[in-house]
């Protein structure tokens, strides 16, 4: 705060430094209040306020642009961008959005002077490794130089260039006229990973707008054989060609948001930075839109992710659909996202992935009717496999745990002795059939005894040693129930299960403040039948009507 008062005063009169010093720092507080609520473009409008009050405050034109991104408010991260570059600010996230500015004004030699204003000559960064490349070759084909893809195919150390890469030469190859090197070059590729099946997608695609459907035939073999039978989500998307250098830009840029979302415990601001860069370059693209839905969720702004699959245009593709019916589940609107994830699998053979998914969220709106349609239509998809019989195995129990639901014991038991004997050695499956049984008092020594096996098997798992501990209490062994539901409660404290176990075994081994201790903190976690369960505990002590089913 000084050094904001500081900075005021340095500019102006006693008085008028007063009045602007009061009006940034109230700029700055309403700045930083929206950018902790995840709420863009009020911590951009407040900066804003913060630059007029103080317009040589340190660091106020970086924030600008990280909140301009942020908001996808392009012209806004364009001004912010273009005072940091003049002011010798070469950032990375102002270079990629006054290149993607210029390709967006179709100003193809101004992208060229910012894709070089910031070169790393060791190739050593994110821009020379993964942007320049294809970025240059597109912005080549803008300028209608003479053999664009040349960026693209220069050798590695090992001598070819990445699968990727060569892909993508082909498809620059493509759009300016030339399939016949096109086909040759796509042919001579071997899909070796994630990123070279996404832009083989988009390879064929381009193939067949060009008319080359047999050379696209053959690559899509390819991809389905790579791909597990194209489960995943991005994979799902419709295939789109690319005919302008625009396109070009924005599917590699989307594909590289994706790619950064993958990254386990990445932050946000690398792939909404990419996304928006792809999605202001082409608003139509798949690829960038579903990246872009994935950034802003992750950065908090869930409402802005669900409005960018409400738009009006094109019908959304199922994969889409879907996650949007996940969106509105997280929002409240289970009815509504029920039934649109039905509408998301209802065309023919859909994604087993998809129908996973519906499931999951028939399953959280409570809709056990749809979650069994749900699961008989992945059973159909089951071949005889034993990978397929080990899903099968899986499905079982989670139609038995409907059953369980609804009180249907004799109706689950079967499915889960099937389950049993299609998946014998699995830890989760023993578990679930031991404790299911036990705690219905149903044959005690064989549940007892799965659950050991799959104790054994698992003894670091909390919900498994939770099952052991409580089949012990339940048979008379509540010594020897205590370790282990102590055990079970550090490894997940916040399960309310667990914890209302613990507070019965402490009682019944006359650990009874500890009991009253556990069964207070467990109302904490409890939903309103356990809550209402554990008020009458608290109050009387442990009875057989107010033990833990």
């Amino acid at each position: 705060m000084l050094l904001l008062a500081g900075s005021v005063l340095a500019l102006s009169s006693p008085a008028q430094a007063a009045d602007q010093s009061g009006a940034a720092l109230h700029a700055l507080v309403k700045a930083r209040l929206a950018e902790e609520a995840g709420q863009p473009v009020a911590a951009l409008s407040a900066l804003t306020a913060l630059a007029s009050a103080a317009p040589r405050l340190p660091g106020v034109r970086g924030q600008m642009l990280e909140q301009a991104i942020a908001a996808g408010d392009l012209p806004a991260a364009r001004s912010a961008a273009l005072q940091l570059w003049q002011a010798g600010d070469r950032r990375f996230d102002a270079q990629l959005v006054l290149l993607v500015d210029a390709m967006h004004r179709s100003d193809w030699k101004a992208a060229r002077e910012y894709i070089g204003g910031r070169a790393d000559k060791t190739g050593g960064d994110v821009m020379s490794r993964l942007i320049q490349p294809a970025i240059n070759a597109w912005i080549d084909l803008g300028l209608r130089e003479k053999a664009p893809e040349r960026y693209l195919l220069i050798a590695n150390a090992r001598g070819r260039p990445e699968p990727a890469m060569a892909l993508e030469a082909a498809i620059v190859q493509l759009v300016t006229k030339r399939p016949a090197e096109a086909v040759a070059l796509t042919d001579d590729i071997i899909l070796t990973d994630r990123t070279s099946q996404l832009t083989a997608l988009r390879l064929a695609a381009t193939l067949d707008k060009a008319g080359e459907a047999d050379a696209a035939k053959r690559l899509r073999g390819r991809i389905a054989l790579a791909s597990g039978e194209r489960e995943d989500p991005s994979l799902l998307l419709p295939d789109q060609a690319v005919v302008t250098p625009r396109e070009g830009a924005a599917h590699w840029l989307g594909m590289l948001a994706d790619g950064f979302a993958r990254i386990p415990n990445g932050g946000p601001k690398i792939p909404m930075l990419f996304a928006h860069a792809a999605y202001w370059l082409n608003d139509r693209d798949w690829t960038a839109r579903s990246a872009l839905v994935e950034a802003l969720d992750r950065d908090g702004q869930a409402p802005a992710a669900a409005a960018l699959l409400a738009s009006k245009g094109a019908a959304l593709p199922p994969v889409l659909q879907m996650r949007r019916a996940e969106l509105m589940a997280d929002a409240g609107d289970m009815t509504g996202a029920a039934k649109l994830a039905e509408a998301a699998v209802a065309g023919d053979a859909p994604a087993r992935s998809l129908l996973v998914r519906f499931a999951d969220i028939a399953r959280r709106s409570d809709d056990k009717a749809a979650a069994a349609r749900a699961y008989a239509q992945i059973e159909a998809t089951l071949g005889e496999g034993d990978g397929e019989q080990a899903l099968r195995g899986t499905l079982l129990i989670a139609r038995a745990e409907l059953l369980l639901q609804s009180g249907d014991w004799d109706a689950a038991q079967p499915l889960i002795e099937k389950a049993v004997a299609l998946r014998p050695n699995d830890a989760s499956v023993l578990n679930f059939a031991g404790y299911s049984a036990i705690e219905r008092r149903k044959d005690v020594k064989q549940s007892l005894a799965r659950i050991e096996t799959a104790w054994n098997a698992e003894p670091q798992s909390p919900s498994i040693t939770d099952s052991l501990g409580w089949a012990y209490f339940l048979t008379g062994r509540a010594d020897e129930a205590v370790p282990l539901l102590e055990k079970a409660q550090s490894g997940e404290p916040d399960n309310a299960v667990i914890v209302e176990h613990l507070g019965d075994a402490y009682w019944h081994v006359g650990r009874k403040f500890q009991a009253r201790y556990t069964w207070r903190a467990a109302t904490l976690l409890a939903e309103e039948d356990m809550a209402a369960r554990l008020e009458a505990k608290l109050r009387d002590g442990l009875t057989p009507e107010t033990m833990a089913p």
